[in-house]
C-alpha cells in the first residue's frame, strides 16, 4: 500500500503594515543635516518655535541614528569633521549656539532647547553626553568665543543636571592641558555652573562622581599643587572653588592624619614621638588645634575594645584616657580645644550609651592632669552648646562644678586678703 505524499508543514501567520506615524524616514547623514537645517533657518532666532520644530522632528527623522549630526549642527551650525572644524561643502545654520550672542540670557535660551529636546526623547541623554566630551576634545578647533559660549552652555547645563560632570574628563587631555586650553575653558565652565547654582551644588555634583579629587589634574604634571589651583582661580575670580579645592586637600590630609595616628597607637609608639608628628602635620596642612583634638580624640577611642559590662567600662576608660592624657593636654592649648573636647566627650558618652554615666569621671580626670581647666569646664556648664543628654551630663556634673565655683572664690577672696 502506498502512502500519499507528505506536504511539508509551511509558516504562516498575519503580517503587521507599520503605522505610518512610526516610520522614520531613511537619510543619509548629509540628507539629515539638510532636514534639520531647513527647519531651523525657516524658524530663525525664535528659539520656541525651534524647540517644537526639533520636537515634531523627532517623530520624523532618526534623531537615535543620527544624534551626533543633530548635536554638532544644534552646537556648531553643521556637522563637525575630526578637529572640530566645519565639515568642507555641507550646508551651514546661524540658528546655533556658536553663532549665539556671547551672553549666559541667550545662552540659557539654547540650553532650554536642548532640555526640551532631551526631556521629550529620553534615549537623547547618552549621545549628549558623548557629543559634549567629543566637543571638549575639539577646543583647540575653536575660536576663542566659540569656546566662551560652549562652557557657558555646558555649565548651565551641569547646574540643571542635563549633563554629569563625567564630562570633564576629556578637560584632562594632555594635549589640551599641555597648552592651558583645559585650565582656561573651565574658569569659564565653573563660572557659569556656579552662576547657574552655588558652590555647595557644584561641589556636589563633582563628589558624585568622584571628580573633586581631580581637579588638579587640569594643569601640567609640574603645576599639579593645591598651591598652584587655588592662586589660578582665586585671580581669575573663582576663590569659591579655590577654597573648596583647598578644603579637599585638608579633609585628603586629615583623613591620612588620623589613619597614621592610630597605627602609630597600635604599634605603641612613644606618645612624645606621636605629639611631634601630630605638631608637624598640623603646621604643615595647616590644621587649626580645635580639628586637631577632634581627631586626636577619635583615635584615642577607637584604639581599644571596650568592655561590654558597664561597671567594668569606667574603669577601662579612666585607665586608658588617663595614658593618652599628655596627647590630649598637647591639643588643648586654647579654651576653644578645650570647650571642642568637652563637647566631643558629651557627644561621644550620650552616643555610646554604656559611657553615660562615666561622663563626670572622666571630666575629672582630665582636669586633674591638665588636659581641661576650670574655666572650661565652668564655660560648658553655664552656656548650652549640644543638646544631646545636656540634662543628664549638667545633673552629674553639679556637685564638681559647685566645688570648682568654691574654690575659685576661695582663691579669689585668698588673692584680695595678699
Amino acid at each position: 500500500m502506498n502512502n500519499p505524499k507528505q506536504q511539508k508543514p509551511t509558516l504562516t501567520g498575519q503580517r503587521f503594515k507599520t503605522r505610518k506615524r512610526d516610520e522614520k524616514e531613511k537619510f543619509e547623514p548629509t540628507q539629515f543635516q539638510d532636514s534639520i537645517i531647513q527647519g531651523l533657518n525657516e524658524n530663525g532666532s525664535d528659539l520656541e518655535a525651534v524647540a517644537k520644530f526639533l520636537d515634531a522632528s523627532g517623530a520624523k527623522l532618526d534623531y537615535r541614528r543620527y544624534a551626533e549630526t543633530l548635536f554638532d549642527i544644534l552646537v556648531a551650525g553643521g556637522m563637525l569633521a575630526p578637529g572640530g572644524t566645519l565639515a568642507d561643502n555641507v550646508n551651514r545654520t546661524d540658528v546655533c549656539v556658536f553663532a549665539a550672542q556671547e551672553n549666559l540670557e541667550t545662552i540659557r535660551a539654547y540650553a532650554q532647547v536642548f532640555n526640551k529636546l532631551i526631556r521629550r526623547y529620553k534615549y537623547l541623554e547618552r549621545g549628549f553626553e558623548d557629543e559634549i566630551k567629543k566637543l571638549l576634545l575639539f577646543l583647540k578647533g575653536f575660536s576663542e568665543s566659540e569656546r566662551t559660549k560652549l562652557a557657558m552652555l555646558t555649565g548651565i547645563l551641569l547646574g540643571n543636571g542635563t549633563l554629569s560632570s563625567t564630562i570633564l574628563s576629556s578637560l584632562f587631555n594632555e594635549n589640551l592641558v599641555k597648552e592651558g586650553v583645559s585650565a582656561a575653558f573651565a574658569v569659564k565652565l565653573f563660572k557659569s555652573w556656579i552662576t547657574e547654582k552655588d558652590i555647595n551644588a557644584v561641589a556636589g555634583g563633582l563628589r558624585k562622581v568622584n571628580m573633586d579629587n581631580r581637579l588638579l589634574e587640569l594643569f601640567p604634571a609640574n603645576k599639579q599643587s593645591y598651591d598652584h589651583f587655588v592662586k589660578y582661580f582665586t585671580e581669575a575670580g573663582l576663590k569659591e572653588l579655590a577654597d573648596f579645592v583647598r578644603n579637599q586637600q585638608s579633609l585628603g590630609a586629615r583623613k591620612e592624619l588620623q589613619k597614621e595616628l592610630q597605627d602609630q597607637m597600635a604599634r605603641g609608639d612613644p606618645l612624645k614621638e606621636i605629639i611631634t608628628y601630630a605638631k608637624d602635620e598640623m603646621k604643615k596642612n595647616s590644621i587649626s588645634e580645635q580639628t586637631m583634638i577632634t581627631i586626636v580624640w577619635n583615635c584615642i577611642m577607637g584604639a581599644v575594645e571596650w568592655n561590654k559590662k558597664e561597671e567594668l567600662l569606667t574603669e577601662q576608660a579612666i585607665k586608658h584616657l588617663k595614658q593618652y592624657s599628655p596627647l590630649l593636654a598637647a591639643f588643648t592649648t586654647q579654651g576653644q580645644s578645650e570647650l571642642t573636647l568637652l563637647l566631643k566627650l558629651q557627644e561621644y558618652c550620650y552616643d555610646n550609651i554604656q559611657f553615660m554615666k562615666a561622663f563626670q569621671k572622666i571630666v575629672v580626670l582630665f582636669y586633674k592632669v591638665d588636659v581641661l581647666s576650670e574655666e572650661a569646664i565652668l564655660k560648658w556648664y553655664r552656656e548650652p552648646n549640644m543638646a544631646k543628654g545636656r540634662s543628664i551630663f549638667l545633673e552629674q556634673m553639679k556637685k564638681f562644678v559647685e566645688w570648682l565655683k568654691n574654690a575659685e572664690e576661695e582663691s579669689e577672696s585668698e588673692s584680695e586678703e595678699d
